[in-house]
């Protein structure tokens, strides 16, 4: 543990350093675009934020070489190299697009090559879905579902880019407790190492988003761009994929580990997916709506979740301070489960229901509160891009 948490304040440090520097720099150089017709901020704002997260996360990897605690992972280090080749593409192609806008098209083709690199060269896949020992039976099918679970994830998170800190916060509250459930799950399945690629993955995220963080807080002296938001998508998918798609289905037997039949063998893909929640409806509720409009999925606009939030009165903290506790609550509610049914709590996974109903109530209270008044407006510059597209 003490190894991890070793990596994440690295990370986090040379982050921060990094983004001081390519604050300065971009503000020097005069490197942001122009301002859309659908952002909201009034004041040109760099969104090269992205550049200084990768560089933090290439020098973690960089440092862990050379660290025997993680030369479990480094021992073939083809999955480590795909990881990191197809981060750096999407990082140039969400540069290019932070400073030139580029066609739709060409994002998402980029986005489904970086995802083909991590599934064939790393061979990082989904092989089996821990419910019920289920299987995939095609290596094909093994391909073309972590392909597209990573690129699904990537636009995700990529979608909810829109107020100051709203990313970095979620993401570093998300991989924070994915980390926490990878790092037991390995050692309740009997690994003979804590130390796996997805548990560094989650440490190696925290720290680049706590580092990024002071940079992005309202009002943002800097934006992360689409170069960091796909990143941190990419990486958080394939973390995912790296722990619970390569589980063997009989190591995660209920009676085994000693859960509730009921939820127990679910877990593992319900809280990857839970730690991503709101981003993924997010997601799925602006693909739908574009396609009933007729318009292409990722066409910009602005009725995301934290659009309609600030439309209720929510101040733009207010309103990202409402996602932080939103993805706290459900995240922790599935990692209480977990915990919960693996050390036979008294109450069992009932311990995380009553976490996850009382949070959820109280985040429904603070989200809907504003209704009752008049929203307010903001004032100039106070609020932050619509949204950075994938």
């Amino acid at each position: 543990m003490k190894q991890y948490l070793l990596i994440a304040a690295i990370t986090a440090l040379i982050t921060f350093g990094l983004s001081w520097a390519v604050w300065k720099v971009a503000i020097r150089y005069e490197l942001h675009p122009p301002i859309r017709e659908r952002d909201v901020h009034t004041r040109p704002t760099p969104r090269l934020g992205g550049i200084a997260m990768f560089l933090g996360v290439v020098a973690a990897f960089a440092i862990s070489s050379q660290n025997p605690f993680f030369s479990i992972f480094w021992a073939d280090p083809w999955p480590v190299l795909s990881i990191l080749g197809a981060t750096l593409l999407i990082v140039l192609v969400g540069i290019a697009d932070d400073l030139w806008d580029l066609d739709w098209m060409i994002k998402l083709g980029a986005q489904f090559l970086a995802a083909g690199i991590i599934a064939w060269f790393g061979q990082i896949q989904i092989y089996a879905l821990p419910i019920g020992g289920l299987t995939v039976g095609s290596s094909w099918v093994s391909f073309l579902l972590t392909v597209f679970s990573i690129v699904i994830v990537m636009n995700a998170v990529n979608f909810i880019d829109g107020l100051d800190g709203l990313v970095a916060g979620v993401c570093l509250i998300a991989n924070g407790v994915f980390f926490a459930y990878s790092y037991l799950l390995a050692r309740d399945t009997g690994a003979s190492t804590y130390f796996n690629l997805a548990s560094f993955i989650a440490a190696v995220l925290i720290g680049a988003c706590a580092g990024f963080l002071p940079f992005n807080w309202h009002r943002a002296k800097m934006f992360m761009g689409d170069s960091g938001a796909l990143m941190l998508g990419l990486l958080m998918a394939t973390s995912a994929v790296a722990i619970t798609g390569q589980l063997d289905p009989a190591v995660l037997d209920p009676d085994l580990l000693g859960r509730s039949q009921l939820l127990g063998a679910f877990i593992p893909i319900l809280l990857p997916v839970a730690v991503v929640l709101l981003p993924l409806l997010d997601f799925g509720s602006a693909v739908l709506r574009r396609m009933r409009a007729g318009k292409s999925p990722f066409s910009p606009d602005r009725k995301h979740l934290h659009h309609r939030m600030l439309d209720m009165g929510h101040s733009d903290r207010d309103a990202v301070l409402i996602f932080y506790a939103w993805t706290a609550v459900i995240g922790i509610a599935v990692l209480l489960m977990y915990i919960a049914t693996r050390e036979d709590w008294f109450g069992q996974y009932w311990v995380g229901v009553a976490f996850g109903v009382v949070g959820i109530a109280a985040c429904l209270v603070v989200t809907v509160l504003p209704a009752r008044r008049p929203a307010r407006p903001s004032a100039p510059d106070d609020r932050q891009p619509a949204e950075e597209t994938p």
